[in-house]
């Protein structure tokens, strides 16, 4: 095992550091395919990673999930709701009671709060119950070739190519249509780099091995910039008026400056002061659900750039770590998918850069929306209205 991680790390410094070969895409596929074998090669991937290099294929299936990702067009509190389920609730407690002592090795470890594991283990797979059925390194020769985001998924090929050659994944391993395996859902560089035998038999298995699946998703989490023993988020209740363009996930302030402006814990009661630094988020607009999120959140954000996603999971974390349901007081209504998009449109005709139009609300939108709230003269909380949309 030491063996294949030096190896991992050797060669993904050099293959990630190249990006001439992470953006190069499109064309005839048997061509590109051999530029891809040639860099396998000379990452020392052996007979058996090039074999299934040379029978992996395209899979339609795979662009058409790429493009119809609606499913984040949904608002937090539909996303949320459908997937904060009473089952996963259940199954996350005797989870976390069952591998009692896998998940306290991965907190003393890496620090990160079993709850934290075991909500991204929920979302992921239901525990591992699913965990896909794609071809994983035909999902990922079709998402590289294709051009809509090859700097996303070329740069996994090699890692799962190694990952074969070395026996520590069969040559057909399924997973999710984006190239992820295992039963939270890890990308081959990830395993390659941050794989942790939590068994000792000597081998990674985050298909199968729940040791193994802990404390790899800890590994995984640690690595994003995770704080030892802080907190991730806490819902709050805020007044109908404060300065509304303080508020957003990235801008950081102290506990007693949000208590100054009248935010309160969610049950009414002053805050605590804990020492740290919190930005506000508001998912749905100042009349919605508020929390306060602290720098853990944002390892979130970097295990899924979905903003929906990441609060989902934080909330479901702090949920099995014994907090209540949130408030979802009582939002304005937001822009259906169609509207979003015209939204957009007007945004990217103003000059913001929104992404791609999708008709759903994003990091970007959501800072373009906040930019025309100011000048508009609006509360400024980066939620997409009909009398947003009206007034541009």
């Amino acid at each position: 095992m030491k063996k294949l991680l030096g190896l991992a790390a050797s060669f993904l410094v050099v293959f990630l550091s190249s990006p001439a070969l992470a953006q190069s895409c499109g064309g005839d596929f048997a061509a590109w395919k051999e530029v891809v074998r040639s860099e396998a090669a000379a990452a020392n991937v052996g007979a058996a990673g090039l074999a299934a290099l040379d029978g992996a294929a395209i899979e339609e299936k795979v662009l058409q999930m790429d493009r119809a990702q609606h499913v984040f067009a949904q608002t937090f509190i539909e996303f949320s709701d459908r997937m904060i389920s009473a089952y996963r609730l259940k199954q996350g407690a005797a989870n976390l009671k069952k591998y009692q002592e896998i998940f306290a090795r991965a907190d003393a470890k890496f620090g990160v709060q079993p709850p934290v594991i075991a909500a991204f283990w929920a979302l992921e797979t239901d525990f591992g119950a699913v965990q896909g059925d794609f071809n994983t390194l035909n999902a990922l020769v079709t998402l590289a070739h294709d051009c809509r985001r090859p700097d996303l998924f070329r740069p996994q090929i090699v890692p799962l190519l190694t990952l074969i050659d070395r026996g520590e994944l069969p040559a057909d391993v399924k997973g999710a249509w984006a190239g992820e395996i295992g039963q939270t859902q890890m990308l081959p560089s990830d395993i390659l780099k941050l794989g942790q035998d939590g068994d000792g038999d000597g081998h990674v298995d985050v298909r199968k091995d729940v040791a193994d699946v802990i404390l790899t998703a800890a590994a995984k989490i640690q690595s994003k910039g995770w704080k030892r023993d802080e907190p991730w988020i806490e819902e709050v209740r805020v007044p109908d008026e404060m300065p509304w363009e303080e508020t957003g996930r990235t801008n950081k302030l102290p506990l007693s400056q949000w208590a100054q402006w009248g935010i309160t814990r969610a049950d009414g009661g002053a805050l605590l002061d804990n020492g740290l630094k919190a930005g506000l988020v508001l998912p749905m607009g100042r009349k919605g659900p508020a929390f306060l999120s602290y720098d853990n959140y944002d390892v979130f954000l970097e295990w899924n750039q979905s903003a929906t996603y990441t609060l989902t999971a934080a909330n479901l974390a702090a949920r099995l770590a014994g907090e209540p349901a949130f408030d979802k007081r009582n939002p304005e209504p937001g822009l259906g998918i169609d509207d979003m998009k015209v939204l957009q449109q007007k945004l990217q005709a103003l000059g913001y850069d929104v992404g791609k139009v999708d008709g759903i609300l994003g990091v970007n939108t959501r800072e373009a929306i906040r930019s025309e709230q100011k000048r508009l003269g609006m509360p400024i909380d980066g939620w997409a209205t009909a009398e947003l949309l009206s007034a541009i």
